[in-house]
């Protein structure tokens, strides 16, 4: 297990960095106020917003879309409305010739509880799960024919879970085996992220094979900048 901190300056971000094994969490807090007081829930937790990205996609990564899905269901039972999550799914699976159970996607073998009811929402499928789209939905630099429903529209008091499941290699994930997402590009959105005000924390948590710590630590790297670093 690692743990290391960032120590904070004047609006600088504290990072809390968790390297145990699979899945991998980071957060990130941008507001140099105090916290609000015990006595004022609202203040915390009325503001959050969640996406969440599956990068695979082909029926022998069908554990990626429950896994996502899984999250989705936990999210929203948890509080977070539909219009306040980003979904993003190659979306191959529950209607795939290989599925023995059509239309239904299962997180366990006892396949009591479809993950693709009645309520999901997809708003990135297929081709479109995209590391320009990914990147756009992180920034908000999207063209004006996007609909609101496609768009991250948190502000500087949000709280934001970013889950990212798939394959990946030394500081890169694979999105739809087609492209690579670098870890680079990621820290540079997140920074964007801070300096137009779209957040106050951001938990990023990546499932992937093997390659996550490298993924991750070349995203602390690439952030140390903007404060110290104290292990």
């Amino acid at each position: 297990m690692a743990f290391a901190r960032w120590v904070p300056g004047p609006s600088r971000p504290v990072l809390f960095f968790l390297l145990k094994t699979l899945p991998l969490l980071v957060l990130l807090t941008f507001s140099s106020a105090a916290p609000p007081a015990a006595s004022s829930p609202a203040a915390v937790h009325n503001n959050n917003w969640a996406v969440l990205v599956c990068t695979s996609r082909f029926w022998f990564n069908y554990r990626h879309m429950a896994n996502t899905l899984s999250l989705y269901r936990t999210v929203k039972r948890l509080g977070i409305p539909d219009e306040r999550i980003i979904l993003m799914l190659a979306d191959d699976m529950a209607c795939n010739p290989r599925n023995n159970y059509p239309a239904q996607v299962f997180n366990n073998e006892n396949h009591q509880l479809n993950l693709y009811g009645d309520n999901v929402e997809v708003d990135y499928r297929g081709y479109e799960v995209t590391v320009e789209n990914f990147l756009r939905v992180l920034t908000g630099r999207h063209e004006s024919a996007v609909p609101r429903s496609k768009r991250l529209l948190s502000d500087e008091g949000s709280h934001i879970l970013l889950y990212m499941t798939g394959h990946g290699g030394d500081e890169f994930l694979k999105f739809q085996d087609n492209e690579e997402l670098q870890s680079h590009d990621l820290a540079d959105a997140v920074k964007q992220m801070k300096e137009k005000h779209r957040l106050t924390w951001l938990i990023i948590n990546i499932w992937m094979l093997a390659s996550a710590p490298s993924f991750l630590a070349s995203l602390v790297l690439t952030i140390s900048p903007w404060s110290s670093f104290q292990i």
